[in-house]
């Protein structure tokens, strides 16, 4: 359930990059075997799906016309990825409450991070504070991939 939430945080950062590290580990076996994904995930043409939308979103977050994560269509796209990336990560029988858990992490973690980004930005700029927030968000969700491909070893 941990990594649920966890993955529901990263989420409220970059709504498509848990979606898209879910997809790859489902297509590659890296996920533990009883995992809540849905098996359509791990098919090439929604993992080349989801990866190419989450580069898109990496790169359209530092332009100055990206809108606000916390616009409706924001939120909605994570909740969704927070919900489905969370169920993933938790096991079978546990999928519903850990969806729960990733789409309420995402939502707060939203409006957290969206007061902080626009703090930092009227610091530091657009680009520069995007770029730390795109770092953060690749290595937590490598690290919290990694801790399920190790589980899945076991």
């Amino acid at each position: 359930m941990f990594r649920s939430i966890l993955i529901g945080l990263i989420a409220g950062m970059r709504s498509m990059t848990p979606l898209a590290a879910v997809s790859a580990a489902v297509a590659r076996g890296r996920l533990p075997r009883d995992h809540g994904a849905p098996t359509l995930l791990g098919h090439p043409l929604v993992m080349a799906g989801t990866a190419a939308v989450a580069a898109g979103e990496l790169v359209g977050d530092k332009l100055p016309s990206a809108p606000d994560r916390i616009i409706a269509p924001g939120i909605a796209a994570r909740l969704v990825t927070g919900a489905v990336a969370g169920a993933a990560l938790a096991p079978r029988r546990r999928r519903e409450l850990a969806a729960l858990a990733g789409a309420a992490a995402a939502v707060v973690a939203a409006y957290v991070t969206f007061d902080l980004r626009m703090r930092a930005l009227r610091r530091y700029g657009q680009r520069r504070t995007g770029l730390i927030e795109d770092a953060l968000v690749l290595g937590a969700t490598a690290w919290v991939m990694n801790a399920a491909a190790n589980e899945a070893k076991s």
